[in-house]
């Protein structure tokens, strides 16, 4: 079996001041919806996980034509950090053989970025981690291979998954790549 994204949109977006999730961007779609489209045209799964309370976005997901529909859950503990977002998905990805972290924030990345870190994770084992790298600065999204799911399902807190990719040690393949997308987020609202 392959593998997919696991996509967090369960954030409470504190310091963009709203639910930055619906936030319009310039081509009139959101930025969830954006992300949505990025990832779910990019990998072959894709778990998309919000928070409950959140059914009126699921609406919205699986209305989104996409070449193989999104996945919805909902974390009950996502208020405690994005820790709990991760696990959940994680758990929910069980039988795939590797994952990509995608932030719901993040829909800048190239689809040709995807592409070639899709490809460096297929191609290793199942201990790999893949990261983009553009101009020495690490990105998103950091894809995990299935030696590493049982500590991604066991996050908690507000962490993510920064201690399972320190731990990764001669598995963590640096993908550098010619595209700022990879570090380009929405953490508070544009002026």
């Amino acid at each position: 079996m392959t593998g997919g994204g696991v996509l967090l949109a369960a954030g409470y977006g504190r310091r963009f001041g709203s639910d930055k999730r619906r936030h319009a961007l310039p081509d009139g779609s959101t930025l969830l919806v954006s992300s949505l489209r990025l990832y779910g045209s990019a990998l072959a799964r894709l778990i998309v996980v919000l928070r409950p309370g959140d059914e009126a976005l699921a609406a919205v997901i699986e209305a989104e034509p996409l070449a193989a529909p999104a996945r919805v859950i909902y974390c009950a503990d996502a208020h405690l950090g994005m820790g709990h977002s991760l696990a959940a998905g994680a758990r929910a990805a069980g039988g795939w053989r590797y994952l990509f972290v995608a932030l719901a924030d993040m829909p800048w990345v190239s689809p040709t970025t995807l592409g070639r870190l899709v490809g460096a994770i297929e191609s290793a084992g199942d201990d790999a981690v893949v990261q983009p790298v553009h101009q020495g600065t690490a990105g998103h999204p950091v894809g995990f291979g299935s030696a590493h799911f049982p500590r991604l399902a066991a996050l908690t807190g507000d962490e993510g998954a920064r201690a399972v990719l320190r731990r990764a040690g001669s598995g963590l393949r640096r993908v550098d790549v010619d595209d700022p997308g990879v570090l380009r987020d929405l953490d508070t609202r544009p002026t």
